[in-house]
């Protein structure tokens, strides 16, 4: 039996009182209110409502010791990249790692392996086998359904899934970046419940309206958290938050403790943030997480204070997994799947002849998983397109990882780069090998780069090599999380000195091969228009 003293926060009571918690067999016997003169404050755990684990680029047991050091106790976990390399054998995997350590991961049934019929992926799941996921006590909920042209025309195997769901009480995640009207109206009420996509404040309030709940997102890449944070105060029983994707060193600074010393600095109350970030994925999920109430399971973190929620300790099911920023949790030994089946290319793969200059160019965003699409003016040499790094204009590529196949080839704006060539094998949502560089010469030593290691982030220019390895299912880590993030570090300030301003140049590249959000984007079968759904020239 162990006690613990401290400002009990009762979030449904709207409450703080000093108290003391009574701790038996991982559960919570008792609260008490009782005078004592710890200045820390108890309160629930943190969740993020919605995030791929994957793109840590650490397997869940190694997310796990970093994330408990923030007050993170649970995750809902779309294991959607892994499942498209490996297929169901990658969901499994992770649902499996996770056992191993305290923090209470909620995985869901990948509902769109691949995402679209427009990229070549690892692995394929039907409706038959997401029905036997569903029905598996390990998976929560169908995890976002992406593929919301298949929704609105009623696609069969589409519909399957979420009648799956439906059917055995599990709810289904959206992903509808921009869907208004009455398109989004058709969306929700075919089952969806969530989306974490909206990026403006009346793209969010529509949602929420027509019964929606919306997740605050602010990852690595996509950040929209001051653009929707102003609907909480009036929202906060339809509204969490989530990080989608968070780099490894990101994640060693804070995670979504982070947001709730944000929203409250803005002055929102204390009770309607609590409630986002450690209550409503609880009940709308129907995660297996105490919500510090008598009989619950004592799952609860000890913060400094109710403003900057730096955390003192984090219990898990009564056992203390944190304290003052050092993980209590151990490192665990894991296989390292893979699906990795090509061979070196040469420079002459990466050759793209010119009929003119002009190119139809996608321009990144910084922070934001959209894109654009404009015209504008690459370089010409012996007949073929290069870079034109003076206006910015650099070739992008993206390698089929799974069979063998000829490049894809297109241009990008806004990556900045002065030299070199950088890529990766964490490229959503099918995770062939993307790559942005100044040269023909470069980009083929980057890509072979990430074949020798069988999947990784690489850096390179005419005296630099770099490669931060991703053995696991080619988008994870084999090394614990501490140093992961330190070599990523590395990798992001080595894109950085080759000149890209981009806040996270890796991340960014990892969503320009995502065909679902639009605009353009670029699979390993061609320029893709996320408006049109479809593919367009590069040229003419």
């Amino acid at each position: 039996m162990k006690k613990i003293e401290g400002q009990i926060v009762d979030i449904p009571a709207r409450n703080i009182y000093p108290g003391e918690i009574t701790i038996s067999e991982g559960k919570i016997l008792s609260l008490t209110k009782k005078a004592n003169n710890s200045t820390n404050y108890i309160l629930p755990g943190f969740i993020d409502a919605h995030i791929h684990i994957e793109s840590a680029m650490l397997v869940p047991s190694e997310f796990a010791r970093l994330a408990v050091c923030h007050g993170t106790i649970a995750t809902v976990s779309d294991p959607h990249e892994i499942a498209n390399v490996l297929g169901v054998e990658g969901v499994r995997f992770m649902i499996e790692n996770g056992k191993k350590v305290p923090l209470k991961f909620h995985f869901g049934a990948p509902s769109c392996v691949p995402a679209t019929n427009f990229e070549t992926s690892g692995a394929r799941i039907n409706s038959e086998e997401i029905s036997k996921l569903l029905a598996s006590e390990d998976i929560y909920f169908l995890a976002e359904m992406m593929n919301y042209p298949g929704v609105l025309n009623e696609d069969p195997e589409v519909l399957k899934k979420i009648s799956a769901a439906k059917k055995i009480g599990k709810p289904v995640d959206g992903h509808s970046p921009g869907l208004r009207g009455a398109e989004a109206r058709k969306y929700i009420e075919a089952g969806i419940s969530t989306d974490h996509e909206c990026v403006s404040y009346e793209e969010a309030k529509e949602k929420l309206a027509l019964g929606m709940k919306v997740i605050i997102r602010e990852g690595s890449a996509a950040k929209n958290f001051e653009a929707l944070i102003a609907l909480l105060p009036e929202n906060a029983p339809n509204m969490m938050f989530c990080s989608d994707d968070k780099h490894p060193d990101d994640l060693m600074l804070g995670h979504i403790n982070q947001l709730c010393a944000r929203a409250v600095a803005k002055g929102i109350n204390i009770f309607e943030v609590l409630q986002a970030a450690c209550i409503n994925p609880v009940v709308h999920y129907k995660m297996d997480v105490g919500l510090l109430k008598q009989g619950d399971a004592a799952d609860f973190i000890l913060v400094e204070d109710l403003k900057d929620f730096n955390v003192v300790q984090t219990y898990i099911n009564g056992k203390l997994v944190a304290e003052n920023n050092t993980s209590l949790v151990d490192s665990v030994p894991f296989e390292t799947p893979n699906n990795f089946n090509i061979s070196p290319k040469t420079i002459a793969d990466f050759h793209q002849s010119a009929a003119s200059p002009e190119v139809r160019a996608i321009t990144a965003m910084d922070g934001e998983l959209i894109t654009g699409e404009q015209l504008d003016y690459a370089c010409v040499k012996d007949g073929k397109l290069v870079s034109n790094i003076e206006n910015d204009i650099l070739k992008i590529a993206v390698v089929n990882r799974y069979k063998e196949s000829s490049p894809a080839i297109g241009f990008i704006k806004n990556f900045g780069m002065k030299k070199g060539a950088i890529a990766s094998s964490v490229a959503h949502d099918s995770h062939n090998i993307i790559a942005i560089g100044t040269t023909d010469e470069e980009i083929c030593r980057a890509v072979n780069l990430i074949i020798k290691n069988k999947g990784g982030i690489c850096a390179v220019d005419k005296t630099t090599e770099k490669c931060l390895a991703l053995p696991v299912a080619g988008i994870m880590s084999a090394m614990d999380g501490e140093k992961t993030a330190l070599a990523y570090e590395e990798m992001d300030a080595t894109a950085k000195f080759f000149g890209s301003p981009l806040t996270a140049p890796f991340m960014t590249l990892a969503f320009m091969g995502l065909l679902v959000i639009p605009d353009l984007k670029l699979s390993d079968k061609g320029l893709f228009s996320g408006k049109t759904f479809d593919f367009v020239n590069l040229q003419g």
